[in-house]
């Protein structure tokens, strides 16, 4: 028995390995030679650098000019407190359970009145990948994401916040975390 009739690779024959170029496979085979020889490639680049070079500018001189943020833009996370002074967070522990990178930590303890509050309100920024889920599951906006982006660090400690960390960022930005939570109200 022949190998070819034994389930083998049929064995190919030297004609077909001669492949003819037909007339279009050379026309386009010339016409990027002659483009790589004659350059157009390099004159149409430069043609396009030209032509953006004398269009307004669309990026800014940051960090000396800001562009606008927008209302739902998620940056540092801030605990909130009522005008009466007292802690918006009830410790229900809603945004603890709710955080997909475990960022959270919160311990809490009975007050007089039978309610609770919070003795203990950690987040570990490092694992923390500001998707917002803590701030949707609060039922009383306790926790935000601010404004602020630039909060870099020398030491990873610095980046473990507590809970008067977080007040902190609530007391100094509480008249932007009010505005953006209004103006995002249409869309929770």
């Amino acid at each position: 028995m022949s190998p070819a009739h034994q389930g083998g690779p049929t064995p190919t024959k030297p004609r077909d390995a001669v492949k003819v170029p037909k007339e279009a496979d050379l026309s386009a085979v010339l016409d990027k030679n002659m483009g790589t020889l004659l350059m157009t490639e390099l004159f149409r680049g430069m043609g396009m650098t030209l032509k953006y070079f004398f269009e307004k500018k669309v990026t800014i001189n940051y960090p000396f000019e800001r562009s606008p943020l927008s209302a739902r833009f998620r940056g540092e996370h801030a605990l909130r407190r009522y005008e009466t002074g007292e802690e918006r967070c009830i410790a229900c522990k809603l945004c603890e359970a709710v955080c997909p990178a475990q960022a959270i930590t919160i311990e809490a303890e009975p007050r007089e009145d039978g309610s609770r509050r919070t003795t203990r309100y950690d987040i570990d920024m490092t694992k923390c990948i500001y998707c917002g889920l803590c701030q949707e599951a609060c039922p009383v906006d306790a926790i935000v994401e601010g404004p602020n982006l630039e909060f870099a660090t020398e030491t990873h400690e610095e980046l473990l916040y507590d809970k008067e960390r977080l007040l902190e960022n609530g007391d100094r930005w509480e008249s932007e975390l009010a505005y953006n939570i209004r103006a995002e109200s249409l869309y929770r």
